[in-house]
């Protein structure tokens, strides 16, 4: 009876993997749209769907959380890595969902930057989750890849503030620089989340060293 109670010690490793997966589709669709703005509709309607099924995930993982007597790292910090990998996505989603809202056609060169910054943030958080099945061994791994997510981060600040000074500087429409103005900080915030996990994935290796 109180074998059962005891974790499969993968299980919520693979939720983490699951979803810093999803994290990194969403953010490649993400670029797609940023590269071929007619494929809008139908790119957005995709990180939609990535952005339910990483849901499905969280909830599945909490449910675990709830049922589960050991876990194989610290209780609250599986709660908060499931719940920031979360926010990355529906961050992402939020910009896309705006973008359709605005009937954007014109893609500003800002976009592509946002997107190709937070495609090197998901790769490295996914690369860090990867590693946080074998802590002992993987530390350098995860320090490695926490640091290129706080670069990405740095840099979407950069992009943001000269982003926001050419949009007022050089649009005339006043719709149009609070659109835009929206869709980057949306977008700046899901590299803040991205730098939130990091900081949690970090904490991680330091109670287990």
């Amino acid at each position: 009876m109180f074998r059962r109670l005891l974790p499969r010690e993968t299980s919520f490793f693979d939720f983490f993997e699951e979803h810093s997966k999803l994290s990194m589709e969403a953010c490649r669709e993400l670029e797609a749209i940023a590269s071929n703005p007619s494929e809008l509709v139908n790119r957005a309607n995709r990180i939609k769907e990535i952005e339910h099924e990483a849901d499905n995930i969280t909830r599945e993982c909490i449910d675990a959380l709830h049922r589960t007597f050991i876990t194989p790292i610290d209780r609250a910090d599986i709660h908060r890595l499931m719940r920031r990998l979360d926010d990355v996505i529906d961050s992402v989603d939020s910009a896309t969902s705006r973008m359709m809202l605005y009937e954007i056609t014109d893609m500003r060169s800002e976009l592509k930057q946002f997107s190709e910054v937070l495609v090197r943030a998901t790769a490295a958080i996914e690369t860090a989750v990867h590693s946080l099945r074998h802590l002992k061994k993987g530390g350098e791994i995860i320090q490695k890849n926490c640091m290129a997510v706080f670069e990405a981060e740095t840099e979407a600040d950069h992009i943001l503030r000269a982003g926001l000074a050419r949009l007022f500087k050089q649009e005339t429409d006043p719709a149009l620089v609070i659109k835009w103005k929206d869709i980057f900080e949306r977008l700046e915030k899901a590299t803040d989340r991205c730098e939130e996990v990091a900081n949690i994935v970090q904490g991680i290796v330091i109670e287990a060293s």
